[in-house]
């Protein structure tokens, strides 16, 4: 995570190159037309609203549209596949979470390798994760949770965005922690999974704080802690884990921008700044504070070596209580 002196340095050095929409020029003339930005989640999660959200900024800036398609199904494979698959001339793109670059762990055959069949192009955002659950339930605390999860384990069940996403992991977390095997079922997305929890169709759920606030704050679901180790400054009314009873449930996702690979180096670098200089303007605005989402730049290549240790260190995590690709 970036620091905020660390992040006004990268703001201003991004600003002073991308001041203006020509600043985004290449000699080449790319881009020359819309490019697509593929979600591989249903509409509505918080993938989908962030991506929405730099489409639109990068826009505003530059003048190039960005048209987001959701591409939900399989694990996020599905629309991982479109861009894999598709020409690298940077007209297709892929926006995704930390999922995106763990399907070789949660996958007996993924359709691709993500760390080799795709351009890193921009990390852009990290945030903490929220525990909710069903409202159905009496239960206000982690502590009060685990306790009868020991006693009736069939009975909890906890929705994931899709294996392999930063819920998922962050599950694996929280049953390594408590000592508990709690089924975990996959959903195409948030949405879907979220809707579930709200009818009492399954208990729990973890993901990113921007696409479940807005259900816990109108009581659809009810919100337990917050998987970081300080409140979170969009929703300080909820607790830490440790808060709620469970210490050592620190968990944050992250969001990507990826190409196809091969994707040639200039139009990596428009895509590079770009993408810096819409997140620097969302996160000085607030817009991304609104989401509860920390502001991250940088280059290329850091992108690509922040994503090479993340796998390493999730793929311990999932070694650790012998998770089995799916």
């Amino acid at each position: 995570m970036l620091h905020r002196r660390e992040f006004l340095a990268a703001a201003l050095a991004v600003g002073s190159g991308l001041g203006s929409a020509p600043a985004f020029a290449q000699s080449d003339g790319y881009p020359k037309r819309t490019i697509r930005l593929i979600v591989p989640f249903a509409a509505g999660g918080g993938v989908d609203v962030f991506a929405r959200l730099l489409a639109e900024k990068i826009k505003e800036k530059s003048g190039v549209t960005i048209v987001v398609e959701n591409r939900g199904g399989a694990n996020g494979a599905i629309g991982g596949t479109v861009v894999a698959t598709a020409e690298p001339d940077g007209y297709t793109l892929l926006f995704s979470a930390m999922t995106h670059t763990m399907a070789k762990q949660v996958m007996k055959s993924p359709p691709y390798d993500p760390l080799t069949d795709f351009t890193p192009v921009a990390r852009v955002g990290e945030a903490p994760m929220l525990l909710v659950m069903s409202p159905k339930l009496p239960f206000t605390t982690i502590t009060e949770v685990v306790a009868d999860a020991r006693k009736q384990p069939d009975k909890w069940v906890f929705a994931t965005a899709a294996l392999g996403a930063p819920g998922h992991l962050a599950t694996v977390a929280f049953n390594k922690l408590a000592g508990l095997n709690l089924t975990i079922a996959p959903y195409r997305g948030t949405a879907p999974g979220l809707t579930d929890v709200a009818a009492g169709h399954v208990q729990l759920m973890i993901d990113p704080v921007l696409a479940l606030l807005p259900m816990a704050r109108s009581g659809h679901v009810k919100a337990l802690a917050v998987t970081a180790a300080k409140r979170a400054a969009l929703a300080p009314e909820i607790p830490t884990a440790a808060e709620s009873g469970m210490p050592g449930l620190e968990q944050a996702t992250w969001y990507g921008v990826w190409g196809p690979k091969n994707l040639p180096a200039p139009v990596v670098a428009w895509l590079n700044q770009a993408c810096n200089a819409a997140v620097t303007d969302l996160g000085t605005s607030g817009r991304l504070a609104d989401l509860g989402i920390e502001p991250v730049t940088g280059t290329p290549e850091a992108f690509a070596r922040y994503i090479v240790d993340d796998v390493r260190k999730n793929s311990e995590l999932l070694k650790s209580v012998n998770f089995e690709p799916v």
